[in-house]
């Protein structure tokens, strides 16, 4: 069932700019109404303190800060607005020695690079149809590391197409929608890129 996201906040943390324009861009089209940016962890972290956003999608190799002290930062810090916030975690990382190590650190879902539209969708829908137990131990605070299928529905910010009744909410989605097509549309041309292909705009890091 397609989700209208019009009621949530995202959180992009990512250093490269134009992976953050791209990463914003498809949370628009989607449909996500408040997209909020930030360069690294620390930056991220006093964004999330302002703003409380819903969700947040980070990328793993930043300085001065990356995404796995951000995640720890957002579990553990007594300044954190919420540390049950789902963390989406960007990645060109898939052994499984990083998974478990950014598992271990708190994270939600990964989302590994180059990824394309439906890839960065799924993931949006996983931390909403399948919300993950907290678990807290002397060494470890965050979702459950084992995966099991919760009962229930989910009760929070998120609501369905039925839910967009107000004129003046959709003409302002169309319009920041239509930018961001427009955005991804440019980019796509200048990379020779097909509507279904993976966005792979990296720096010189590993």
């Amino acid at each position: 069932m397609a989700y209208q996201f019009h009621r949530i906040s995202v959180l992009v943390v990512e250093d490269n700019q134009p992976m953050l324009e791209i990463t914003k861009s498809l949370l628009v089209t989607f449909g996500v109404g408040h997209v909020i940016g930030a360069q690294n962890g620390e930056v991220g972290f006093k964004r999330f303190c302002e703003y409380n956003n819903d969700i947040i999608i980070a990328d793993w190799m930043m300085k001065p800060m990356d995404g796995i002290s951000f995640t720890r930062q957002v579990r553990n810090d007594p300044k954190s607005p919420n540390p049950y916030v789902p963390i989406i975690l960007m990645t060109g990382f898939s052994e499984k020695r990083r998974v478990l190590q950014a598992r271990d650190a708190g994270v939600t879902e990964f989302l590994v690079k180059p990824f394309n539209a439906k890839d960065l969708y799924k993931r949006l829908v996983q931390v909403i149809e399948r919300p993950r137990q907290f678990v807290r131990a002397p060494d470890f605070f965050g979702p459950d590391r084992r995966r099991k299928k919760i009962k229930g529905q989910y009760d929070g910010p998120y609501r369905r197409e039925s839910d967009l009744h107000s004129a003046e909410i959709l003409k302002v989605l169309q319009e920041q929608q239509k930018e961001a097509h427009d955005t991804l549309k440019r980019i796509r041309e200048k990379q020779g890129l097909g509507k279904g292909d993976k966005f792979n705009i990296e720096s010189d890091r590993t």
